[in-house]
């Protein structure tokens, strides 16, 4: 009786330790094949350049690259360890960007930068983004690359900087420090519109460096729920905004669902781990952030 009822209890245990999945609803993005996601590429552009698409001999705009293109082979996905890693060497100016819609979701993912950098920025660091909410067609910012959208910056030094892109804009709690130019995330702060015609023009920088050394992984989550987002970098949150829209002529409307782009911005880059999760409510601990 007493072995009857030990293996019964030791039967019990391991059906709750094998039942408990602590990433139960998580979906991974990323394959080898890149199955979910679509490219676009912009132009090989030269420089200097100064936002305008080329011209042909005709003095009519050239088409750039366009989508479903892979030029370069500037997106791949290498296999480490069984894993996909998706590998961007920057060299043309585009996007990755995922097949399906996203809204209210938690997404984390890791990125790292390799060596390589290219023009105009051979002289800046590092720079590539994620790029959410993102709508309509690719082409909608400086580059003529990335569609309308809220970006997470993924930048050596700031990762967690917020960008507009296109007349995406978003309210952001900021302030200026003594000796900083720029408005950066203050929890505490009065709230800063961001965006198309705002002094800053849609930039507010992360709340402070959390990035590991160079070559290290660092590991990023982005939280959307509603009109809000939460940007957190290595475990630590370093941005939070609200009232996420975008402007549509002279009217404001919402932005709070789309794809995911993730950006080839000059420099080579890695991104592995992506996944996401659909959410009912904003977590309570980032409540107090908006």
């Amino acid at each position: 009786m007493k072995k009857t009822l030990a293996l019964a209890l030791g039967c019990l245990v391991l059906a709750g330790l094998t039942s408990f999945n602590p990433d139960k609803g998580w979906v991974k993005l990323m394959d080898k094949k890149m199955s979910k996601w679509t490219i676009y590429q912009s132009y090989r552009l030269t420089y200097p350049y100064k936002g305008e698409a080329p011209k042909g001999a005709d003095g009519k705009t050239l088409p750039p690259i366009g989508y479903d293109k892979n030029e370069g082979n500037l997106f791949s996905v290498e296999m480490q360890n069984g894993e996909p890693v998706l590998h961007i060497t920057g060299e043309i100016y585009g996007c990755i960007y995922t097949k399906q819609e996203f809204q209210n979701y938690r997404l984390r993912l890791k990125t790292k930068f390799g060596t390589k950098k290219w023009e105009p920025r051979l002289n800046e660091p590092m720079d590539s983004g994620l790029l959410y909410h993102s709508q309509g067609e690719c082409g909608a910012d400086y580059f003529h690359a990335w569609m309308l959208s809220q970006e997470f910056q993924v930048m050596e030094g700031d990762i967690g900087d917020y960008w507009n892109v296109g007349t995406a804009h978003a309210t952001v709690r900021a302030s200026k420090p003594d000796g900083v130019p720029n408005y950066m995330f203050d929890k505490n702060a009065d709230r800063v519109y961001m965006g198309v015609g705002a002094p800053n023009q849609g930039f507010c920088q992360r709340h402070q460096n959390f990035e590991k050394p160079k070559g290290e992984w660092n590991t990023m989550e982005l939280i959307c729920y509603g009109d809000k987002s939460v940007y957190i970098v290595n475990g630590h949150v370093v941005n939070a905004l609200s009232n996420l829209g975008y402007q549509d002529g002279k009217e404001s409307k919402p932005l709070t669902k789309g794809k995911l782009q993730l950006q080839s911005e000059a420099a080579e880059v890695y991104f592995k781990d992506i996944q996401i999760k659909s959410i009912d409510k904003m977590p309570e601990e980032y409540a107090g952030l908006f």
